[in-house]
């Protein structure tokens, strides 16, 4: 069977073949990684964590007297499950923080659990757009995003 021939049979049987829907391989805000209503984004412990870390790390690092006064528009984002294959899992969030210095920031945020000591516990790691000097999020929080 020469090359042309084997080209035009192929090329029948994928016309036979009926097409899928495209996905994305990492969706955000819909599908299976789209964030369920019940999303730890929000919860009170999770972001005192991060006004308090802030707060830290703008003293010790920044060396700017600047703190976070208020977090706001909190918004899920993509979630990856827990899984055989994926042992811990990730949620990443969204919100807005409003600084000492009178501006709005973008916060970005992720959980990870279980996390800690056999598993146990929970890791936060975060971000505010434009207070990262050395870009250990990549630029603009680009990991955590």
């Amino acid at each position: 069977m020469t090359v042309k021939k084997l080209l035009t049979a192929a090329l029948m049987l994928a016309a036979c073949i009926p097409a899928l829907p495209v996905q994305a391989a990492d969706p955000i805000g819909s599908g299976p990684y789209a964030a369920p209503v019940d999303s730890i984004c929000a919860n009170t412990s999770i972001l005192a964590s991060i006004t308090s870390r802030f707060d830290d790390r703008a003293r010790r690092y920044l060396e700017q007297p600047i703190a976070i006064a208020q977090i706001g528009e909190v918004r899920p984002g993509r979630v990856i499950p827990r899984s055989e294959m994926q042992l811990v899992g990730r949620e990443y969030c969204e919100a807005r923080v409003y600084t000492t210095d009178g501006v709005k920031r973008p916060l970005w945020y992720l959980i990870e659990r279980p996390w800690g000591f056999a598993g146990v516990g929970k890791s936060v790691e975060f971000c505010v757009s434009g207070l990262d000097p050395w870009f250990v999020y990549g630029a603009d929080c680009a990991s955590l995003k």
